[in-house]
């Protein structure tokens, strides 16, 4: 059996496309941690309970706990803790918090039934937002240096040669939020319908050109203009295969990015408003 090389023609410019993108969640600052408004609306508790109880924790509970509930020295995580986990309105997390664990370390806290309460939403949430990362706030993506991103934007990066921060990127900066953008210029294929095309030229002089299906040592196909699909046979490099791929100067640049360059060209990206 015959294994070669797959030898591929890559040409054209990077092209970077900008769909609509949804709101970000807001989110509300709980000592050191973060709880979005959607990790609070999924869970099914009440924003007021959330917000009270959040600052029971870190008034009673944080010196042990940590005020993410994440554990402390001789404390454990509550938001991996299988009571807590288990818990349903309060049947098991409320004696815990009412008569405490002295055999444990861990006193009464005097709180009231109704800061008890506060204090197992505020859990509750804390779980759920463990449990499902959608709901996460993004922060402090812009650390880099603007001037150092348009620097490489418009040498080392080469971005300048394929876009225009008075064309195609004019106004970029107010259309996006900051994470938005960044994740769309590292990997703009990712939620874009964008396809390679392709040009399969015959030894007869006959070519067939189209959207690019698959292709790998031994077959080629793609589908035309009136999407009739097409299928070659490959041997070495017959028929010739020319493959324009509009994001491969994005492709190839992703192995290339310190985290300075990431960060510098994002700064840069959002100054352009």
């Amino acid at each position: 059996m015959r294994y070669s090389k797959l030898t591929v023609l890559l040409v054209a410019p990077a092209a970077l496309i900008f769909g609509q993108e949804p709101a970000t969640e807001g989110a509300r600052a709980n000592g050191d941690n973060v709880i979005t408004t959607a990790a609070i609306t999924a869970s099914k508790q009440d924003p007021a309970a959330v917000e009270r109880g959040g600052k029971a924790f870190r008034t009673y509970c944080a010196g042990c706990h940590g005020v993410a509930a994440n554990g402390g020295p001789g404390a454990p995580d509550l938001v991996r803790s299988l009571l807590v986990l288990d818990d349903e309105k309060g049947i098991l997390i409320a004696p815990v918090i009412r008569d405490g664990r002295p055999d444990k370390g861990m006193p009464r806290l005097n709180l009231t039934e109704a800061q008890i309460s506060d204090v197992v939403a505020w859990l509750h949430v804390r779980t759920y937002t463990a449990g499902h990362r959608g709901t996460y706030v993004f922060q402090n993506v812009v650390t880099g240096d603007p001037k150092k991103g348009e620097s490489y934007f418009n040498s080392a990066g080469g971005c300048s040669t394929c876009h225009s921060v008075t064309g195609d990127l004019a106004g970029i900066g107010r259309k996006y939020d900051p994470f938005s953008l960044q994740s769309r210029w590292l990997q703009p294929r990712t939620g874009q319908q964008i396809q390679p095309a392709v040009t399969v030229m015959l030894p007869s002089g006959q070519s067939f050109s189209g959207t690019l299906d698959h292709i790998d040592d031994f077959t080629v196909s793609l589908r035309d203009s009136k999407n009739q699909f097409h299928s070659f046979a490959r041997d070495g490099e017959t028929p010739q295969v020319v493959v324009r791929d509009p994001l491969n100067a994005h492709t190839e640049l992703l192995h290339k990015y310190t985290d300075a360059d990431i960060h510098n060209v994002t700064a840069y990206l959002v100054s352009l408003k």
